[in-house]
């Protein structure tokens, strides 16, 4: 295979246009990459001209990515890049698209929590600033039409949703232990280093006073 494999740095200009099709769920959306520069004229970083590219996503990926992903947010994607050229409005034009074969948050920028998504399971809810989910079994279809944060009627499952908070309720509660026992740890080494301090003292003074003892018997 002479594929040519491209890792990018950007960020997601547009939202998460999701669509279900014959094969599989399918997502694309718009990715701005804008290099910086250090000027050494004007002493501090510029920023170059922009490329936006349009990533592609398939079934589990696609899926995934319309429920992680807002417009705005630092990513990196890597992938098969893919060059194509149409004739529009009387001239050709020169498309580059990005077959993604992985998609994360850039962390250089941000903190991020992952959560794994169970096989048959149906879906994460759709981010805010995606363009959401558009049913397509046929393979054609409207897109850019949102379902709100759940199913076409704004709904969404449940029990799964308990389940979400059920784990960042545990997570919270572990965090709170994690600092309490921290502070317990802290207040007891501190104790302990104090009990040693008066220890110490004790003994110098034990040995002080065997001294002058030592001393007032001499003749």
């Amino acid at each position: 295979m002479n594929d040519t494999l491209v890792t990018l740095v950007g960020n997601a200009a547009t939202g998460v246009e999701f669509r279900e099709t014959a094969t599989g769920g399918m997502a694309r959306f718009r990715f701005a990459v804008t290099p910086r520069r250090w000027d050494r004229e004007k002493q501090f970083w510029t920023d170059g001209h922009t490329s936006f590219y349009t990533v592609w996503a398939w079934r589990t990926l696609a899926s995934n990515l319309s429920g992680s992903v807002s417009v705005g947010e630092p990513l990196v994607v890597h992938g098969r890049l893919k060059v194509r050229e149409e004739e529009r409005e009387g001239g050709r034009r020169t498309f580059v698209d990005i077959e993604a074969v992985a998609v994360g948050h850039d962390l250089t920028r941000g903190t991020a929590a992952f959560r794994r998504v169970m096989r048959g399971d149906p879906g994460l809810m759709t981010r805010s600033g995606s363009v959401g989910r558009t049913g397509d079994s046929g393979g054609s279809g409207r897109s850019g039409e949102s379902e709100g944060a759940g199913g076409p009627d704004g709904s969404y499952d449940v029990s799964r949703a308990e389940r979400v908070e059920r784990v960042e309720r545990a997570g919270r509660a572990g965090r709170r232990e994690r600092e309490e026992g921290g502070e317990q740890s802290e207040m007891s080494e501190r104790a302990e280093q104090s009990d040693r301090a008066g220890r110490q003292g004790a003994k110098r003074s034990t040995v002080r006073q065997k001294g002058g003892q030592e001393l007032a018997s001499v003749p």
